[in-house]
C-alpha cells in the first residue's frame, strides 16, 4: 500500500488528465492517484476510467454530477483518502501548471517533519512564467493582502499545490470548511496554522497551462478578497485548540 495519494479535480481536462496521470506513475515514488471530476462534459472521466484497467490499485476516480467547486471537489477527496490508509494526502492541478516532479520533493519535506508542505511560487522571488504581468501581480498582492489581514506568513496563500500529513485533515471539522475556490486554499492554510502545525513552503516554478481553459473567475476572486476577511474575524472569537 501507497503511503502517498495525489488527488486531482477535474472539469473538461481531457486534453491533460492521461500525460499528467502517467507522468505521476512515472516516478520514483509509489504515488497513487485520486481524480475527482465534476461531470466533465469532453469525456475526462472516460480516460481516466480506461487508464484504471491499466494501472489498477493506484488510480481511481471519484465522479460527481456537476460543477461543484475546487474546495467540495477537494474535501470529497480528503474524505475519500482519510477513510483509507493514506499518510500523505496531495493536492494538484491537472494542467501540468504544478511539475508532478516536484512531488517527491512535497513529500521529502514532509518525512522530513513538517505538517503541511506548499508548493510556493513566492517564497523565493516570484516563480511563475507564462503568465501575463496582470496576473502575476494580482495573485502575488493576493498573497500580500492574505498576510497583512490574518497575519500567517505564508509567501503564497493561494497555492493549490500541497501537501498535508492527514493529522492535519483529521483536526480540521472539514464540514466547516466555508469556500469553494481560491478562497478554500488561503482557508486550508490559515486553519493548519492557527492549530499549531508546522507549515513549510518548498519553491517550485508555476507554469501556466498551455492546453485547456482556466477555471479563474471574478467571482472566485471576490470570495477570496472577502473571504480573507470573514476568516480574521471569526478566529477572534474561536479558540483553536
Amino acid at each position: 500500500m501507497a503511503d502517498s495519494i495525489v488527488i486531482i479535480p477535474t472539469y473538461n481536462e481531457i486534453e491533460n488528465i492521461e500525460n499528467i496521470i502517467r507522468k505521476v506513475f512515472s516516478l520514483a515514488v509509489n504515488f497513487h492517484v485520486l481524480v475527482v471530476d465534476d461531470g466533465s462534459p469532453d469525456g475526462t472521466a472516460d480516460v481516466v476510467k480506461a487508464l484504471m484497467v491499466e494501472f489498477p490499485g493506484r488510480l481511481f476516480i471519484e465522479e460527481r454530477r456537476g460543477k461543484l467547486g475546487l474546495g467540495t471537489a477537494y474535501i470529497h477527496g480528503f474524505r475519500w483518502s482519510l477513510a483509507r490508509s493514506y499518510t500523505y494526502v496531495f493536492e494538484m492541478d491537472a494542467d501540468f501548471s504544478h511539475n508532478p516532479e516536484d512531488l517527491i520533493r512535497l513529500r521529502e519535506a514532509a518525512l522530513s517533519g513538517a505538517d503541511m508542505v506548499i508548493g510556493s511560487r513566492y517564497v523565493r522571488g516570484v516563480n511563475v512564467v507564462n503568465w501575463p504581468m496582470s496576473r502575476v501581480l494580482m495573485s502575488y498582492f493576493a498573497s500580500v493582502y492574505v498576510r497583512l489581514i490574518t497575519r500567517i506568513n505564508i509567501q503564497d496563500a493561494t497555492a493549490g499545490f500541497v501537501c498535508f500529513n492527514r493529522k492535519v485533515l483529521e483536526k480540521i471539522d472539514l464540514d466547516k470548511i466555508k469556500f469553494v475556490g481560491y478562497a478554500f486554499q488561503i482557508e486550508m492554510k490559515f486553519k493548519a496554522i492557527q492549530y499549531g502545525f508546522n507549515v513549510v513552503e518548498v519553491p517550485i516554478i508555476f507554469t501556466d497551462r498551455t492546453l485547456g481553459v482556466s477555471k479563474m473567475s471574478t467571482k472566485i476572486f471576490r470570495e477570496a478578497f472577502f473571504g480573507v476577511i470573514q476568516l480574521k474575524l471569526e478566529s477572534l472569537f474561536k479558540p483553536y485548540k
